[in-house]
């Protein structure tokens, strides 16, 4: 099993409308809700592939009863998430289907309380016992410690869990002292914890600092990996134009399964790549055009060297 972790869940809306224009009104062509949250995202497209996967984190009030009800109906999905007086946030994405450009709205998420950080401390631990690999996925709400997912890697490093690491800022700048097996900034991320923003530097600096691997986004250009096996490039064989939202994310999913499955590293790009472009082209977050996957999967180029890490 693999378990995600998204401590601000969220429930994902998509408007398409056809130009996306300040100060007026627009008429919405199409709207899709989806749940959401980095780590839900990524579980959804694990369980696409054919993985496993529990996802938990916290979610509450109506919109937490939506997530909790969408979720569901998803297939290979276990729903572990942990309830909360406060209510679930919402995420809106406003596509401009001329353009291809999305606006992103994101509301903060529930205040968290101590004891329910302590709450989920505790299903955490349980059910990191049955977990082959972890992802720790997305922003902190408001309550919990900005230590948290460095709290949370050194317990999954305990119990001989692999664990992910995919957030930003102070979260990230601690979480990578903890040591985990991977990090996925973009390259936004990586410099800010780095000061470096020379991709292929900032990823061998942020090792030096704690991460065992580095895997960075670099949007439409693909990932870069820095690993103590060496150094690689995974590049899509072009641009596509859509939703960017969620790419992120679907690259974490190819990381993870390419992990448990122990692909060599230039296979788990390709498949991250492949899946994160193939996101873009899907008509909502935490989805993939499947057939583009499979089309796309064969034209990654990865590029790199195993002996000069």
């Amino acid at each position: 099993m693999i378990l995600t972790v998204t401590l601000n869940t969220a429930l994902d809306i998509t408007y398409r409308v056809r130009a996306l224009r300040p100060h007026s009104s627009h008429r919405v062509s199409e709207v899709t809700e989806r749940p959401g949250g980095k780590g839900l995202n990524v579980g959804r497209v694990l369980a696409a592939l054919g993985h496993e996967v529990t996802v938990t984190g916290f979610t509450g009030g109506a919109t937490g009863r939506t997530v909790r009800e969408q979720l569901t109906g998803t297939a290979g999905v276990v729903d572990a998430l942990v309830p909360v007086e406060g209510s679930t946030r919402r995420t809106i994405a406003v596509v401009d289907t001329t353009t291809g450009d999305t606006t992103q709205l994101n509301e903060p998420g529930p205040v968290i309380s101590a004891a329910e950080w302590a709450a989920f401390q505790e299903t955490y631990e349980h059910l990191l016992r049955s977990a082959s690999a972890v992802a720790l996925c997305g922003s902190l709400p408001p309550g919990v410690p900005v230590g948290a997912y460095a709290q949370l890697v050194r317990t999954a490093r305990t119990l001989a869990v692999p664990v992910l690491l995919d957030t930003s800022g102070e979260p990230l700048r601690r979480g990578v002292a903890a040591r985990p097996d991977i990090i996925k900034p973009n390259a936004e991320e990586l410099a800010e914890l780095t000061g470096s923003h020379e991709p292929l530097q900032a990823a061998r600096n942020a090792r030096r600092r704690g991460a065992h691997t580095v895997v960075a986004s670099l949007g439409a250009d693909g990932l870069l990996a820095h690993t103590p096996d060496g150094h690689w490039r995974a590049t899509p064989p072009h641009r596509v134009p859509g939703n960017p939202t969620g790419a992120g994310d679907s690259a974490v999913a190819g990381l993870l399964s390419g992990l448990v499955e122990n692909l060599p590293w230039p296979a788990r790009l390709a498949r991250a790549v492949a899946l994160s472009t193939a996101t873009v082209m899907a008509p909502a977050a935490g989805e993939f055009d499947h057939a583009a996957y499979e089309t796309l999967l064969t034209g990654i180029a990865v590029t790199g060297d195993a002996t000069a890490a």
